[in-house]
């Protein structure tokens, strides 16, 4: 019966599956998409990663998991502040540490001390770098970023703004394969993507895993927990979220994928298109595995500029989650000295802060 939680490990394959497996791609497709066209990542690849864990963390929770691209990583490689040797660093530095995190459940002891606001206020950061490449990106070409604008907005209008990236995107690789043609079908290249001397040490590494682990842990791990609950009573553990991602990022990283985790934003956004079981992970694994073998040829002939258009809703997106906050002024704060600094500075400043306000509170009363 439609609304019943599912029991754990149920797959269904019905249409309100398939149409909530939409819900996640819109988080998805325009970083790697933006990712392969402008780092030395194969989107063949990263496709292949994201296929293969929607199919297994859909398989073992049977409820719809997202999958998503680890944002802060992803917005400091577009704007060409992480090489891509930083940047599988960082990831897989991230997946020992949610791991060290997960195992001893530390999250359900410690998870408190970072606040919600400074964890909102790195993600106002980032979506502060997408806007800006973003608007970087569209002046490539204003025609098409007005054409690509004028049918996001379309979308949205009619009432399906998670669609209006995908519908961007359709279009834009309508546009690819009037320039390139047809792509011939081809395998992905997989196996080990980085050499020891690709993955160097670095003051941007460190900010750069400091910064994704503020916002992996309360978005990905912790808000995810709480939305898990809500919306499907089912009880998942921040710390079980948190040693998953570990797990995932440990053993695909270092093999070419893009640095991943959870967050609520797919796990909302399929639920609002009918999901209710890990069926809609599988296809869209599957999805993303036809996809690597049929689409990459167009990435090289994607229209920058309507990838621009896609990020600034993305960036839009993020700004707007960030901003449900009770300490508004915070976070605003961390977002601007994220921008103005780095993001790292920003979360120890932002941390800091945080606990001397409780602090204050906590004494005030």
């Amino acid at each position: 019966m439609a609304g019943l939680m599912p029991e754990r490990g149920t797959v269904d394959f019905s249409v309100d599956e398939f149409t909530g497996a939409v819900g996640d791609v819109a988080v998805v497709l325009p970083l790697v998409v933006a990712l392969a066209a402008l780092t030395e990542l194969s989107l063949a690849v990263m496709l292949v990663w994201f296929g293969i864990f929607q199919i297994v963390f859909g398989l073992y929770y049977g409820l719809p998991i997202s999958v998503e691209p680890m944002k802060v990583l992803a917005a400091l490689a577009i704007a060409g502040a992480l090489t891509a040797g930083e940047l599988a660093l960082a990831g897989i530095a991230l997946g020992v540490v949610l791991i060290l995190i997960g195992v001893p459940r530390l999250l359900d002891r410690v998870g408190f001390l970072f606040g919600d606001p400074v964890v909102r206020g790195v993600q106002l950061a980032v979506a502060f770098v997408l806007l800006e490449i973003a608007i970087d990106l569209s002046l490539d070409d204003i025609t098409l970023a007005v054409i690509g604008f004028a049918i996001a907005m379309l979308v949205i209008v009619i009432g399906y703004h998670t669609l209006s990236a995908i519908a961007v995107i359709a279009v834009g690789g309508g546009v690819a394969l009037w320039v390139a043609g047809i792509p011939s079908p081809e395998l992905p290249a997989m196996g080990l993507a980085y050499t020891s001397d690709d993955l160097t040490v670095s003051l941007a590494v460190a900010d750069a895993t400091l910064a994704q682990l503020a916002m992996t842990i309360g978005n990905a791990a912790l808000a995810t927990s709480v939305l898990l609950g809500d919306l499907y009573e089912r009880d998942i553990s921040a710390d079980r979220l948190s040693t998953g991602m570990g797990v995932m990022n440990i053993v695909s990283v270092p093999l070419g994928a893009l640095p991943m985790c959870h967050g609520s934003g797919g796990v909302a956004g399929k639920y609002a298109f009918g999901a209710r079981t890990g069926g809609s992970n599988i296809y869209l694994g599957i999805g993303y595995l036809l996809a690597a073998i049929f689409a990459v040829g167009l990435v090289v002939a994607f229209p920058l500029s309507m990838l621009g258009v896609i990020l600034v809703i993305v960036s839009l997106q993020l700004a707007m989650v960030s901003l449900k906050t009770e300490q508004l002024w915070l976070t605003i704060g961390v977002g601007v000295l994220g921008v103005l600094t780095n993001i790292g500075l920003a979360f120890l400043v932002g941390v800091g802060i945080y606990l001397i306000w409780r602090w204050y509170g906590a004494t005030d009363t």
